[in-house]
């Protein structure tokens, strides 16, 4: 291992968890961290790591924090901070993603930060001589395609079904074609859902948003003359047949998978599906949404366009058209470079009892989540 791991997008859902597992296996980090209009990286990461130091009970090693943008030219190092990592780190863990569906401008998300991003983080591998090159991809990947994914294959003319799979598979492509690295370890996680055990989450997408918007358009609504039945308020009715399969791994799991894949050196070189063999339904999630939502009745009505669609109805699929492409049913993927790797770390199951878990502390968060800041962080590990 080398004396730091470079790790970007450590300030999101993922990447806070995989600050906690790698710092707990001994792993010096470094963090290429961007600056908020509030708060300066250094106050950011110590915010975090605070939030863990409460939750652990104990103080986490601090990482190295470098100041730095995805979306500035030459990711906005200066020569000092370049010289740094070209000294300290032969090994970079990119794992700064935008999660845009659907982009409107090809010079905007998901492109900048997926791709030119990534793109970025490459050059900076090149002029420092880091080989060792880890990328966190996406299952998805394989598009629309309803075969059987294979962890060795890329681009087999699939059509993506949305821009973020369509950036994130440019974005794997360059990563392969970097002829100065050594063979790349990439990592697929499926749909990343909270923390297995206590449900926590920092990002709300996909399922989650069909709750939140569920959630507050039946906690809000008024008497709808159009969604009643005999004096009851008429199921909402989904546009799906109940079958569609999604593939949800928590983060907690995907961590620990991906710290384990890094700290053997063995492991590296190879494609990972982080998946899980047991995909939800989009009927268990309804059972879960009727479960945990006061008023919340749906039925399935299979795919098409709805006969005079009540109010709820009207709003709810207006406002979830940007997720039309997740609610297709999942192929299988294939995982079994990820079971030789891991045969003592089986993927969580996410069944009905943890959706359940997961979607009531979703609800008691408010689906925000927000670090308190620090006064006074502590110096960094030089």
């Amino acid at each position: 291992m080398s004396d730091y791991v470079l790790l970007t997008g450590g300030t999101g859902l993922l990447g806070r968890y995989l600050i906690r597992d790698l710092t707990d296996r001994g792993v010096s980090l470094a963090l290429l961290v961007r600056p908020t209009r509030k708060m300066s990286a250094r106050q950011r990461v110590e915010a975090l790591m605070s939030t863990w130091d409460a939750q652990l009970g104990r103080q986490l090693p601090r990482p190295h924090v470098i100041e730095g943008d995805l979306g500035r030219p030459g990711l906005g190092l200066d020569e000092l901070e370049r010289d740094w990592i070209a000294e300290h780190c032969d090994l970079v863990l990119h794992n700064a993603a935008s999660l845009t569906f659907h982009g409107t401008d090809p010079g905007g998300e998901p492109w900048r930060s997926n791709v030119d991003g990534t793109r970025a983080v490459l050059e900076l591998c090149r002029s420092t001589g880091i080989a060792d090159f880890h990328q966190v991809s996406t299952a998805y990947v394989c598009g629309l395609r309803n075969d059987r994914v294979l962890e060795s294959q890329l681009d087999v003319g699939q059509e993506p079904g949305n821009d973020y799979e369509r950036s994130k598979m440019a974005a794997e492509k360059l990563v392969r074609e970097a002829d100065f690295l050594s063979p790349p370890t990439i990592y697929r996680p499926s749909i990343i859902v909270g923390d297995s055990q206590t449900g926590f989450s920092t990002t709300f997408h996909g399922f989650y948003a069909a709750l939140h918007l569920a959630h507050t358009l039946l906690k809000a609504a008024v008497s709808d003359p159009t969604a009643l039945v005999s004096g009851r308020r008429a199921p909402t009715r989904l546009t799906l047949d109940g079958n569609e399969r999604k593939n949800l791994v928590t983060v907690d799991w995907v961590s620990r998978a991906i710290t384990e894949i890094l700290v053997r050196s063995d492991s590296h070189g190879q494609t990972y599906h982080l998946t899980s063999p047991r995909p939800v339904t989009s009927q268990v999630m309804s059972d879960v949404l009727e479960q945990v939502i006061e008023n919340c009745d749906n039925c399935f009505v299979g795919p098409g366009p709805l006969k005079d669609p009540s109010r709820i109805e009207k709003l709810f699929y207006e406002q979830m058209q940007v997720y039309s492409s997740y609610w297709r049913d999942d192929p299988e993927f294939d995982s079994a470079n990820t079971s030789r790797a891991l045969p003592d770390l089986p993927p969580v199951v996410v069944d009905h009892d943890m959706l359940v878990t997961l979607s009531e502390a979703a609800i008691s968060m408010g689906f925000r989540w927000r670090d308190r800041q620090v006064v006074s962080p502590q110096p960094a590990t030089s």
